[in-house]
């Protein structure tokens, strides 16, 4: 499925697996696009469902078909043939499943992060979707941020040379989030207890892949990664609940606070990965480019380029905004900045989707780029076990990457 195009959609039809925070979040996006339809939600709470259905009658739309009956509900809405694109905003655990049937049902479909947790899992993605021919992808919002993109096009104008190494992150205190208990923190706290990793590697990897050509001539080779102790939610459980009989007691987290993953790719590029949910710190994911030519860092954004005007000093991206602007922040910006969340990010991703599948163009995002920008998620776990021991990426191109 690499490089096939979408067949033109006269207007895109989508069904929503998973109507939670999320899930209503991202169908808020779709029903500003124009061409986007809602026809079908689906979600085990029949509540949240009812919340979603009220979202597309406000918005002018009919009324969405209700799936509700139990937690396999969206095996019958993937077979409705009113359905362009399944999109699944649920669990991680639920995101293979749910694709899997929508695929063998032969409908296109995406899922929230990460598309997959074990390489077993992202394998049988990437085999299903080349089997169904059609297209199977991560929606990664990171990837459409009005700074990522600016950053995209400066490497492909080659601004800062050849870029030699990147730097992605997830650090971002949810322990909070984590232990509350409705949305999130029903089911993301549980991972901490099943392995010690790199746990929500793509928002920092996604937008650095794409700096470094993955899989446009290059691709990951191995990894090593290590974490150091856990002790973010041992601390915060003990300072925030007090009930000893509370459930969350029993709780044992093996996930090291901060894991720091190094990759490297068969042209001898290196990235820096790292990820922290556990503690108190202000939001970033890095986002830092080294080229020959010059180098950015994001939080806040700052740019240097050989022969800039101030010497060896950090310069604003505000100039290089007027010149570079992506095409679509230039001409959607704005709305997606008033429509959108996170920045207007959820609004061009959404935006671009319906566009690519309405003019039948190739996905910006396949099922290769996803599987492996997920794919340091069971490789981190390997790495630490074996004591930070190198481990090779799979080539879930078979070759194609060049």
């Amino acid at each position: 499925m690499k490089g096939v195009p979408f067949e033109r959609h006269p207007k895109v039809r989508f069904g929503i697996v998973g109507t939670g925070l999320r899930g209503r979040s991202v169908m808020n996006e779709l029903l500003s696009v124009q061409g986007a339809e809602i026809v079908a939600v689906c979600d085990p709470v029949l509540e949240k469902t009812v919340r979603a259905a009220k979202l597309c009658r406000e918005s002018g739309q009919k009324e969405p078909a209700i799936y509700h009956d139990g937690p396999h509900a969206f095996e019958k809405l993937v077979t409705r043939d009113d359905i362009d694109f399944v999109y699944t905003a649920t669990p991680w655990e639920w995101h293979v499943p749910i694709m899997l049937a929508a695929l063998a049902a032969g409908k296109h479909c995406g899922s929230e992060c990460p598309i997959g947790t074990t390489l077993k899992d992202l394998w049988s993605l990437v085999d299903a979707s080349e089997k169904a021919q059609k297209h199977c992808m991560q929606l990664e919002n990171c990837n459409y941020g009005e700074t990522e993109m600016l950053i995209n096009r400066l490497v492909r104008e080659g601004i800062f040379g050849e870029v030699l190494h990147v730097e992605g992150a997830y650090l971002h205190d949810l322990r909070q989030i984590l232990f509350e208990n409705r949305d999130e923190g029903l089911w993301r706290r549980a991972w901490h207890t099943r392995l010690n990793g790199n746990l929500y590697p793509t928002h920092g990897l996604g937008p650095i892949a794409s700096y470094l050509n993955i899989h446009s001539g290059d691709r990951f080779d191995y990894l090593v990664s290590m974490s150091g102790p856990q002790r973010g939610l041992d601390l915060f459980r003990e300072k925030n609940i007090e009930n000893k009989q509370d459930p969350k007691w029993k709780e044992v987290y093996i996930t090291g606070d901060h894991n720091t993953t190094l990759v490297k790719t068969l042209k001898g590029k290196t990235a820096l990965l790292q990820h922290d949910v556990s503690n108190p710190r202000p939001y970033t994911r890095h986002n830092r480019l080294q080229g020959t030519l010059g180098a950015f860092e994001d939080y806040p954004p700052r740019i240097y380029v050989e022969g800039q005007a101030g010497g060896e000093k950090w310069a604003t991206i505000e100039p290089w905004k007027k010149q570079y602007s992506h095409p679509l922040w230039s001409d959607i910006g704005e709305l997606a900045k008033k429509k959108g969340g996170h920045g207007g990010m959820d609004y061009v991703m959404a935006y671009r989707l319906v566009q690519t599948m309405l003019e039948g163009h190739v996905p910006d995002i396949d099922v290769y780029d996803s599987a492996i920008w997920s794919a340091p998620f069971p490789l981190s776990e390997i790495s630490i076990a074996r004591n930070s021991a190198p481990v090779k990426f799979p080539d879930f191109t078979r070759g194609k990457y060049k």
